[in-house]
């Protein structure tokens, strides 16, 4: 039996109107989904309300959070209209290229992240005093000096002061008395450092010591040397123990830091190729890595 023409057209037009109203709902209702509490849009992209609420924290001043939130938003906007341009402009290839680049990034950051994890969790880190030497005797010809060092101490006090014989005759003496006296006539000092046994760069000490420069330097700091200077600011005491020029081989005490770094750095590399032998051999034995002939 034939359906009249009128009751189709009637049918025809509910069945438009029905999928115009189910168009319209479910754009509405996919908007909705999508697009939470929307800050700014510039074209079909959309800066939300959750991106701002992390620029704010408590110490911020209403005004200075509108500000922020203004610089971020307009920031935000410039960033998406470039990219909509570079997007237009830039060739399929090139565009291509780079969401390569994208993608090995985004892969090497969980790989770094995930390889210095295990690092930190498994690999052994405490190097015995032996190893240390052991590898600096080893290798003592890298370590050459480019800077003359020397160990020493000094004392800064101003031109005014008023004990300066006693304190020159209880730093050059040295005593365990001495230095003990020193100690609590400290806070009387404009500086000092009384730690004679560690090794110092020069340039350090014509830093501290404002007498001292690269023209005079030969001339005072001399091995088992005592002298005093002064200037318009002060009044400087400096004894030197020892002096090791530069071309001269680092004593380990000095380059100890750099030795350690170096070991564990050898050590964190065979650590990693380890680790990464041992995942290849283990997805082989499981059959989750297999290589096929390209000629096939």
């Amino acid at each position: 039996m034939m359906i009249p023409y009128v009751m189709r057209m009637r049918s025809f037009k509910f069945l438009i109107c029905l999928l115009i109203v189910i168009s319209f709902s479910s754009c509405s209702y996919f908007n909705q989904q999508e697009i939470k509490d929307p800050v700014a849009r510039v074209g079909e992209n959309y800066l939300v309300k959750e991106e701002i609420d992390k620029l704010l924290n408590g110490g911020i001043s209403s005004g200075d959070s509108a500000v922020l939130v203004n610089n971020y938003i307009n920031d935000w906007a410039r960033k998406q209209l470039l990219l909509d341009r570079a997007r237009i402009n830039l060739s399929e290839n090139k565009q291509q290229q780079f969401e390569e680049l994208v993608a090995q990034y985004r892969a090497d950051l969980y790989i770094n992240a995930y390889k210095e994890a295990l690092v930190a969790r498994s690999m052994d880190t405490a190097i015995a005093q032996e190893e240390l030497e052991r590898f600096y005797e080893e290798n003592k010809e890298n370590f050459k000096l480019n800077e003359d060092l020397v160990k020493l101490r000094y004392l800064s006090v101003s031109p005014d002061f008023t004990n300066l014989q006693t304190v020159r005759e209880r730093f050059r003496n040295f005593s365990p008395e001495d230095q003990e006296a020193l100690r609590e006539m400290a806070l009387k000092f404009k500086f000092y450092s009384f730690n004679d046994s560690v090794w110092v760069r020069t340039s350090e000490v014509i830093q501290k010591i404002p007498v001292i420069n690269t023209d005079n330097k030969d001339e005072y700091l001399k091995k088992s040397q005592f002298f005093e200077l002064s200037d318009s600011l002060g009044v400087y005491l400096v004894a030197v123990n020892e002096v090791l020029s530069r071309n001269n081989t680092a004593p380990l005490s000095y380059v100890e830091p750099t030795v350690r770094k170096i070991i564990l750095n050898k050590r964190k590399l065979e650590f990693l190729r380890t680790l990464e032998k041992e995942l290849l051999d283990e997805a082989t034995r499981n059959n989750d890595f297999q290589v096929y002939d390209p000629k096939k």
